[in-house]
């Protein structure tokens, strides 16, 4: 009140001469008292205050009304109803039982884990253990930033806060199963890590997935602690996702792995072991058998006294069986003379190449004059072999019952 009357403080009115006689009447009829006397500014802020009284009245009566009608009526003059929120809200759902997959966007990451944003009520969690198929210890290093969009699994709830609980790495093992199916389909050879071992073989990680390779399926004679942390070559014998069962075999993939050699080929091997009956040689991480037979043409009653563990030799494959592993090797094919292992075996590792080209090409004549036998007995083919070995079509000069080949004119075995 006071700071409305010193607004109106400075207003001034022009004396009247009525006034001025109630003035004086009233001087006359009153004692002159200041306390009893009215200004004309107190009575203008009266009147003011009754002015902000009757708003004041006015706004609460407003609010009054405003507060009845959300208490009675609070959707009156609401577009939006309550039904059109549930169907808002239903667009949005999405099934959270665990096991579904769901596309979620990373927009933040910790040394624990990720917050992913998958349109649910809250954000989802990704743990750094469920990240990724290989242990980390931060998800960056599974390139897991924010800003990623994947697709997750749902593994789990938070009972805290709600919240789902995601992970990358079932999804990982899935697709890790799968191309493990995949390269066993295709017999393929695999370059697997070797990372533990037990009593019954080794374990290898292959494709993110932990392999069993048994001590009868491994090549190489050496130690399982040798082969720790080292690559070995591995094909699969058995993938079975339901029994979590992944056998894999390094005998087999060396074994293919040699296999572009082929009959005749020369190869370098170390002497591993000796036995009565022959001798291991590693080659290249196969074990191939040097029976004693084919040591030499000459007999040999000790292989101590030829071959020695730790010895560099070169030696010719006469066959390989794949699925068993195996190699079969001789040096006695090599000698340029009879007994040249056994006297010489200097002179039998630098004619190794030359000798086994001579054995190729016996082993070609020897198919060669095999069919021609064979098409003695089908003139009607219309095929014939050439002095040369090549099979071709049936010529003037030759007779037409085909090329009369005699059983001696055959290589045996023991000459080949």
């Amino acid at each position: 009140m006071a700071s409305l009357a010193q607004q109106f403080s400075g207003l001034r009115c022009s004396p009247l001469s009525s006034s001025s006689r109630l003035s004086r009447r009233a001087s006359k009829n009153f004692p002159q008292n200041k306390s009893a006397s009215v200004s004309p500014t107190i009575v203008a802020a009266v009147a003011m205050s009754s002015g902000q009284t009757k708003e004041r009245l006015e706004l609460k009566k407003m609010f009054e009304d405003a507060y009845e009608r959300c208490r009675t009526s609070p959707m009156e003059g609401v577009a939006f109803t309550v039904d059109d929120f549930a169907a808002a809200i239903e667009q949005y759902d999405f099934n959270s039982e665990i096991g579904t997959r769901v596309k979620g966007t990373v927009f933040k990451t910790d040394a624990n884990g990720a917050l992913v944003d998958i349109s649910a009520k809250s954000s989802a969690y990704l743990s750094v253990e469920q990240a990724c198929i290989h242990r980390i210890k931060h998800v960056e290093e599974a390139g897991i930033v924010p800003g990623m969009v994947e697709e997750f699994v749902i593994i789990g709830e938070n009972e805290s806060d709600d919240s789902l609980l995601l992970s990358l790495r079932n999804i990982q093992y899935e697709l890790a199963w799968e191309r493990c199916r995949q390269l066993q389909a295709e017999d393929v050879i695999v370059k697997a890590k070797v990372i533990g071992a037990n009593k019954g073989g080794l374990v290898a990680l292959v494709e993110g997935l932990r392999g069993f390779v048994p001590f009868s399926q491994i090549s190489s004679k050496a130690a399982a602690e040798e082969l720790l942390e080292k690559e070995i070559p591995l094909k699969f014998v058995e993938v079975d996702e339901e029994q979590t069962k992944l056998v894999l075999s390094n005998r087999k993939a060396v074994a293919d792995s040699q296999a572009q050699l082929g009959i005749g080929s020369v190869v370098l091997g170390v002497v591993q072991s000796l036995k009565p009956y022959g001798a291991f040689i590693d080659i290249g991480g196969i074990n191939g058998l040097l029976h004693v037979s084919q040591i030499s043409h000459d007999r040999v009653s000790d292989i101590a006294t030829v071959l020695q563990p730790g010895d560099t030799l070169k030696v010719m494959i006469l066959s390989h069986d794949r699925d068993r592993g195996r190699v079969s090797l001789s040096t006695k094919k090599l000698e340029p003379t009879p007994g040249d292992m056994i006297r010489n075996p200097k002179l039998v590792f630098e004619k190794a190449e030359e000798m086994a080209q001579t054995f190729r090409q016996r082993i070609a004549q020897a198919e060669a004059m095999a069919r021609a036998d064979m098409l003695r007995f089908q003139p009607e083919s219309g095929l014939t072999l050439s002095s040369d070995g090549i099979l071709g079509p049936l010529g003037s000069e030759l007779p037409d019952d085909g090329v009369d080949l005699t059983v001696d004119d055959i290589p045996s075995a023991v000459d080949i």
